[in-house]
């Protein structure tokens, strides 16, 4: 059973939000604001909803956010099985979450248990058998364990790491499969650092009381994860630190994470010559023959430098060492398939220590999430047609071209452009490409089947299919038709290199999105979100891609030195901005969401006029608050959280998003237009003297 991993991952999206599920029956934050899917709404139901959120013992000149999330934030308690809520997201995946467990359910009680629906049906009775997974013990993986003792020398190790990739496990690099940074028409492999078990570098090197008690309870957890595998105590503890020290090493030749986001910085077309130069030490023909891949060539090396040191690192260090590190590894990755001794020690360090999380999801929840992840195309095909019929789709993709045609005018009255950049980004914009709800090809997935009892061996089996079906699109014309997520994920996404936006069916629930919202409400909840993930295309990093996906220098230099003073605006604003006392946000870090947030909120804005100008004016259904208001007020509610403080922290050090009070302020005192709506005076905190603006 998969859990949502903190180690880098070097993509070609920039997500919206990522948001684990919680418990669906008896959560504080589904009280009066709460909003049924599926039914049609009264004015006085919407207003209510809307109502109960807002604190007016706040000034929204003063604190915005707390303005309009503040009853809710004091009503809300971070349930037990969470380390962080969030108003919208943990509603729409909740109740997603009900939905896809009734269609398992229904799959499981199936009779005959063929086609998609047995598929589904053997899958979800595999995870849900907790009998069983507890009969089985760690016997599914005593043929990898004899693999790993067979590592002697770099040959037999390259060779295990290749089987064990096939398996779904990381092991000192990463691999990827997407276009081509240089010409996006053709996929090639992605090679980057990777093979951390602590979200991040600077858990291993900095020196401060909270990082060394982390790696002492890190080391701890891999010797407890090791013993409870049949290593003995005095083999797993030395097991235990030559995993942390070799993994120190690895942290130290990594690059930070905000410099990993450049993609730039991260594109280095070697192919396979090009990496065997860089670490000559290890056997790559080995490597690519283990894989499955013989004859691969075409391949970015992400990190050539961590690359080098991968090289002389792995000489250096002795093989009990990797041992140890390969079976930490297997055993991390499949934690959520084995017994729950193995599952509870997992939970225990990376979502009680790690996050402040207390209680563990119920075991339905985490076997929806693994069906999702393993053959979510089967599982989406029911959850569009029970969640998002009608003219969902048809509504989502009106106010999404709205969107596009305020970007559209916003270039055009943008001084500091000039008119070779202008028309090439127009011309960019014209050429998004738009996937909603569900896509128009669902995959194949006819060759995959599950007939075992081992679950975790029924969850490999998904593992390696998708790992097949990524690796066999190298050095071939790039899908367009293929999604990244699955239709009932709660998120959303821009990918430079298609130049494509996606929304799945999943997000386009309230409180973001409902037919019977006003104008006002969807275009500031799901409308920014539009806009945020429209305005990933022209971001510091997705400006560097053109229209058809290819990176290339594309605006005339002067244009980009202006682009880059007010990016560096956004970059100190956020700076500024702490999360606890002594840390402060990253600005750098979060300035692709951030610009983002300041540009899809000034878009939504504009789509929202342009309505008016177009339907009329409309009414709101909340006493007190003007149409205009609630369009604000329906964007802050969207970012309404509440998260441990130890889940804060790493959230600051990994995520490139801001924290949802930060993100509701910062790009609201950033828009002229939120402090003439609600009269702000000259010296109010959130009506600034002088303001950042990129879009």
């Amino acid at each position: 059973m998969s859990r949502a991993r903190m180690s880098i991952r070097i993509a070609a999206v920039a997500l919206l939000l990522v948001t684990p599920a919680c418990e669906v029956v008896r959560t504080p934050y589904l009280g009066p604001d709460t909003i049924e899917a599926g039914r049609r709404l009264t004015p006085a139901e919407v207003g209510r909803s809307v109502e109960a959120v807002i604190d007016r013992s706040v000034d929204p000149c003063a604190d915005f956010y707390q303005f309009a999330c503040g009853s809710w934030l004091k009503r809300t308690p971070i349930p037990p099985d969470r380390s962080r809520v969030g108003r919208s997201f943990s509603a729409i995946q909740d109740r997603n979450q009900v939905l896809l467990r009734d269609l398992l359910e229904e799959a499981v009680r199936a009779p005959g248990g063929a086609g998609d629906t047995g598929k589904l049906g053997r899958f979800y009775a595999s995870c849900m058998d907790g009998e069983a997974i507890e009969r089985f013990g760690v016997d599914p993986l005593q043929q990898a364990f004899g693999l790993i003792e067979q590592v002697q020398d770099l040959p037999s190790l390259v060779q295990v790491l290749g089987s064990l990739r096939q398996m779904g496990v990381e092991a000192l690099f990463e691999t990827q499969v997407f276009p081509d940074f240089a010409n996006p028409a053709i996929e090639i492999a992605q090679y980057f650092q990777g093979g951390l078990g602590l979200p991040e570098r600077s858990f291993y090197l900095d020196d401060d009381p909270r990082s060394r008690s982390t790696r002492a309870a890190y080391q701890a957890h891999v010797e407890k994860m090791l013993r409870l595998s049949g290593v003995s105590g005095e083999e797993a503890g030395a097991g235990a630190a030559g995993v942390l020290a070799l993994e120190t090493r690895l942290a130290a030749a990594s690059l930070p994470r905000d410099l990993s986001r450049d993609l730039d910085r991260i594109y280095h077309r070697l192919d396979r010559a090009g990496l065997a130069a860089l670490a000559p030490s290890i056997p790559w023909d080995a490597w690519f023959e283990a894989i499955g891949d013989p004859g691969l060539e075409a391949i970015n090396v992400g990190m050539p430098d961590y690359f080098k040191a991968l090289g002389e690192i792995l000489p250096a260090t002795p093989m009990p060492t990797l041992r140890a590190y390969l079976r930490f590894r297997l055993l991390s990755t499949t934690a959520g398939e084995l017994p729950r001794a193995f599952v509870d020690e997992d939970f225990d360090f990376y979502s009680r220590i790690l996050s402040g999380q207390q209680r563990i999801a119920p075991r339905w929840k985490r076997c929806v999430d693994a069906t999702d992840e393993a053959v979510g195309d089967l599982l989406g095909r029911r959850f569009v047609e029970r969640a998002f019929g009608g003219d969902s789709r048809e509504r989502a993709s009106a106010m999404l071209r709205a969107i596009e045609a305020a970007l559209g005018e916003r270039f055009a009255a943008l001084a500091w452009m000039d008119g070779a950049t202008r028309e090439r980004a127009a011309a960019k914009l014209q050429s998004v490409d738009n996937k909603i709800g569900y896509p128009d090809r669902w995959r194949d997935q006819e060759a995959l089947d599950f007939r075992s009892a081992f679950f975790l061996d029924n969850m490999r089996r998904a593992v390696r299919f998708e790992f097949r079906r990524q690796q066999d699109k190298i050095g071939r014309p790039t899908d367009r038709d293929d999604w990244g997520m699955t239709p009932p994920t709660v998120n959303a996404a821009y990918d430079p290199t298609l130049n494509e936006m996606v929304f799945p069916a999943g997000v386009l629930q309230p409180p973001l999105f409902h037919r019977d919202f006003p104008r006002a409400m969807n275009y500031g909840g799901m409308g920014m979100g539009m806009g945020h993930e429209l305005t990933h295309g022209f971001d510091d990093q997705g400006r560097k891609f053109d229209g058809t996906g290819q990176m290339r220098p594309w605006w005339e230099p002067e244009v980009v030195g202006r682009f880059e003073e007010r990016a560096a605006c956004v970059e100190g604003l956020y700076g500024r901005f702490t999360i606890e006392p002594g840390l402060a946000l990253n600005g750098r870090l979060t300035l692709g969401e951030n610009i983002a947030d300041l540009g899809g909120l000034r878009e939504a804005w504009s789509a929202y006029q342009a309505s008016i100008a177009a339907e009329g004016p409309e009414t709101s259904p909340v006493p007190g608050l003007t149409p205009a208001q609630l369009f604000f007020v329906a964007f802050a509610q969207t970012w309404c959280e509440v998260v441990t403080p130890e889940q804060a922290r790493v959230l600051g050090a990994i995520d490139p998003h801001a924290p949802g009070r930060f993100r509701v302020n910062g790009a609201a005192m950033s828009l002229p237009a939120f402090a003439e709506t609600f009269t702000c005076t000259p010296d109010a905190p959130m009506n600034p003297v002088s303001r950042c603006e990129v879009w």
